[in-house]
């Protein structure tokens, strides 16, 4: 079995700037959404964790190239290399752009400014100098400009028309691609070209973008900005430059052009682009609503009388969380006034990421933590479909109610609350990250949303949310007392076996027979339907992040879930997998009524008997796992075969292998929260 390459991974390590990072990631999800995750990582991730099975892009942005050299030299650029030569591909934007050559010329013979010198990865085999143009002050806008490109059209084919002829791109303090046209032979292609005078020697193309074919790989560096969108820059910033509204202005009108340039750079890296770039989503109200109506009442009246609900200075209801604002409105009674109104005023170190104000494009980055989410209530009934077209509540609890009646639990406290956003920022961030809110929510309110724009994974993970995945998070109090007969850390377990039931009872007429399958600790896999029959080929279509808090004598935690349900991008859905089997495919609502009251049962059963073996035969009977024999690199690279989990804590058992696979009886014991399981190769890490 492979992994399928679905991860582009931004570096945000030691040299880079928050600003690049931020216009990079930005750029890339609304080109290459959702068919990748464009998530970052940092230096150690890159030297330490097994990134390359799974990454299709690597991306270095901009900052200083020194500040990577510092990180990655060695280990971390043999990886990089290996990565690119075994067939990945990278894109070096400006910083990125030096790093990726063979040698870097910044500045010669200027004090304090000077950087010189040879560089490990070689993609482009000659020399990056910079200036390209003269102005450069390092954390400053001083020497931006709209550089005019010309685009070598032809070497950028793709049969769609898409590439401009030139436009202009944010530059500030890239270098040219010295004599790029004379190494043709060596498998480099000029994209770009400068057209205005250089402040350096360069060669006859002025190259600002190149090509390089490395071993089985690709790459593309760049001397300017070309991820940088004019509609992120604001003309009105204090920049140090003379005409920087003029510099923006210009960007904006080549917007369009900048986008095809892109797209048509990525497609030449091999990778999938949305031919039609959809604008990034606006943040939408919040519904909170109950299968029994008055628990709404209670819940506004106990937040009052804690004093988590009160009344702002313009009389309106304001739970001010840690990291949100949520303007609380009854059903029936919107108040359309501008949302910035109870914004904060943003600081100085703000201002490089603008907020979402009525009439204004979300099509830009935006801080979302600084725009108030409006939170209506529902205490006489539930959302109708005109409020919610894209989440059915009746359905949603009918279904509920329907399967509750199955189950012996009698509280049927998990979705009784359900707070829904089409458009939000994540699940988990709404409840984990406002600590004081949580603390007054009840166990079992769970958090639902059509599309997350800023999802949180497990560690590296990120998972793609577009609209079609199911994605929720559930509030849980685990009390300390059963820290001993059913420990905390068993809870991701127990959700984990809640899907996969949850899946396999969504109806009669053969769903209990798809094929998905668990990966320890936590990811939800399945068997790739378009995959050829003599190939059995996992993918993964989900992942589970428990964030967990203590006060009070419980554990608080929120349980957070994300699931391909209806959307294959980027890897498969479980609809394909019901379709090959002539079924009908999921609905959301279901299939969440479904998961919450499996989720329940087992979670109650849990509480106890523990996670006993009743328990661990249902969970070997789900993973992927069995009898796999993997190396550790956490044990010199010792090879072992995974023989299950510990009953106590939950941890991965390996028993080492010796002469001719034979068992040498020295066992491992590997906790969840710090190794990382590359299942495809089979690979056992330290997680950093």
């Amino acid at each position: 079995m492979s992994a399928k390459r679905v991860n582009v991974l931004v570096y945000a390590g030691g040299g880079t700037t928050l600003e690049s990072v931020r216009h990079a990631t930005w750029s890339l999800r609304r080109l290459l959404g959702p068919n990748y995750a464009v998530l970052t990582v940092t230096g150690d991730q890159i030297l330490k964790e097994p990134w390359a099975a799974s990454c299709t892009l690597l991306v270095m942005p901009g900052g200083a190239d020194l500040g990577y050299c510092r990180t990655l030299n060695g280990e971390g650029n043999r990886r990089i290399k290996k990565y690119v030569q075994m067939g990945g591909s990278y894109l070096g934007l400006c910083a990125g752009g030096y790093y990726g050559c063979s040698r870097c010329e910044f500045e010669v013979g200027k004090t304090g400014m000077e950087v010189v010198g040879d560089r490990e990865l070689g993609f482009f085999p000659g020399t990056c100098r910079g200036l390209a143009f003269p102005g450069f002050v390092y954390h400053s806008e001083a020497g931006t400009r709209a550089a005019e490109l010309k685009v070598n059209a032809e070497a950028l084919a793709t049969g769609n028309d898409i590439v401009p002829e030139s436009f202009r791109a944010y530059y500030n303090g890239g270098g040219v691609f010295v004599d790029a046209e004379k190494l043709k032979a060596r498998g480099v292609e000029v994209l770009a070209s400068y057209q205005d005078e250089l402040a350096v020697e360069s060669g006859d193309a002025k190259a600002a973008v190149v090509f390089c074919k490395v071993g089985e790989g690709a790459v593309i560096l760049t001397g300017p900005h070309p991820e940088f969108s004019g509609t992120n820059l604001s003309p009105n910033e204090p920049s140090g430059h003379h005409d920087y509204p003029s510099v923006v202005s210009a960007l904006v009108a080549d917007e369009k052009k900048r986008v095809d340039f892109m797209k048509a750079c990525l497609i030449k890296l091999g990778l999938e682009v949305n031919q039609e770039t959809e604008p990034v989503p606006s943040l939408s109200r919040l519904h909170l609503s109950s299968s029994r109506p008055s628990e709404i009442t209670e819940l506004l009246h106990s937040w009052h009388e804690v004093g988590v609900l009160a009344k702002g200075d313009d009389g309106q209801e304001v739970i001010k969380g840690e990291n949100d604002t949520f303007i609380v409105e009854q059903q029936g009674r919107w108040n359309m006034s501008g949302v910035k109104d109870p914004l904060p005023t943003p600081t100085s170190d703000d201002m490089d990421v603008k907020t979402q104000t009525d009439g204004q494009s979300a099509d830009s980055l935006l801080d979302y933590n600084l725009i108030p989410k409006r939170l209506v209530t529902y205490e006489k009934g539930t959302p109708e479909s005109k409020e919610t077209p894209y989440f059915n509540h009746d359905a949603f609890f009918a279904n509920l109610k329907h399967y509750n009646t199955k189950h012996t639990v009698s509280d049927h406290a998990f979705g009784k609350v359900i707070l829904y956003g089409e458009v939000v920022t994540s699940t988990n961030t709404l409840l984990d990250k406002n600590p004081t809110w949580l603390s007054h929510l009840p166990t079992g309110l769970t958090a639902t949303a059509t599309t997350q724009v800023a999802g949180r994974g497990r560690g590296t993970n990120v998972w793609v949310s577009p609209p079609g995945s199911l994605m929720f998070s559930t509030v849980l109090r685990h009390s300390l007392s059963l820290s001993t007969s059913a420990p905390v850390v068993f809870v991701q377990y127990i959700a984990a076996l809640a899907i996969v039931a949850g899946i396999h009872s969504y109806d009669r007429g053969g769903y209990a027979r798809l094929p998905v399958k668990l990966k320890w600790p936590n990811d939800i896999y399945a068997l790739d339907p378009t995959a050829a029959e003599s190939e059995k080929k996992y993918v993964k279509i989900g992942g589970i992040l428990v964030n967990s808090s203590y006060a009070g004598g419980d554990y608080t935690l929120v349980c957070g879930v994300g699931l391909n349900v209806t959307n294959a991008a980027p890897t498969t859905s479980l609809s394909l997998l019901a379709k090959k089997l002539g079924l009908q495919p999921f609905t959301l609502e279901k299939l969440l009524a479904s998961i919450l009251t499996q989720f329940e049962e087992l979670y109650t059963r849990f509480c106890r008997t523990g996670f006993d073996k009743r328990f661990l035969d249902s969970y070997y009977a789900s993973w992927l796992h069995t009898d796999q024999i993997v190396t550790l690199e956490t044990e010199g690279g010792a090879r072992a075969r995974i023989q299950g989990i510990t009953g106590d804590w939950g941890m991965l058992v390996a028993e080492e292998l010796g002469w001719e696979d034979r068992a040498t009886g020295r066992k491992f014991q590997l906790q969840s929260d710090s190794n990382s399981f590359d299942f495809f190769r089979g690979l056992l890490k330290r997680k950093m």
